[in-house]
């Protein structure tokens, strides 16, 4: 009996330093800068001047950290959402929705409403909107691919 607990205590102990490496891999590439931290600032560094708004029927979203996201409106035609201070639960949001109750027209008066692990809606004001360049994202992208 005391072998068979040895050896499940060893299994747990393996399944856990595995996990653990896993989760490094995945949060950080090899210089150590985290993956979404990449991804927010070629978002950033491949977006215009800022806007009032756009009409276009929101169809998808990428959540980048807690102060923005990329709201999606076709596949080539993307906005960045700059939110007013942390918006605590939008890296991990299952949900997001607008206070205007509309996804087809948002304006940088309205709130993004996040729903992510917690049970309540969490309101984040909209502070900017800027157009992606989706085509330099992806030319950047098969650069950066390209060379490394």
């Amino acid at each position: 009996m005391e072998r068979l607990r040895f050896m499940h205590l060893r299994f747990v102990l393996a399944a856990c330093i595995a996990l653990l490496a896993a989760a490094g891999c995945a949060s950080t590439n090899t210089t150590g800068v985290g993956i979404d931290a990449q991804r927010a600032a070629l978002y950033r560094a491949h977006a215009g001047e800022p806007i009032d708004g756009f009409l276009g029927r929101i169809n998808g979203w990428t959540s980048l950290d807690d102060t923005a996201l990329v709201v999606w409106t076709g596949a080539n035609r993307g906005y960045l959402l700059e939110v007013m201070g942390p918006c605590q639960e939008l890296p991990w949001a299952h949900t997001i929705t607008l206070s205007n109750g509309q996804f087809d027209r948002v304006s940088r008066f309205d709130e993004l409403r996040v729903i992510g692990r917690g049970v309540a809606a969490i309101p984040c004001q909209i502070r900017e909107i800027r157009p992606i360049d989706v085509k330099a994202v992806k030319e950047a992208r098969k650069q950066a691919r390209e060379a490394g």
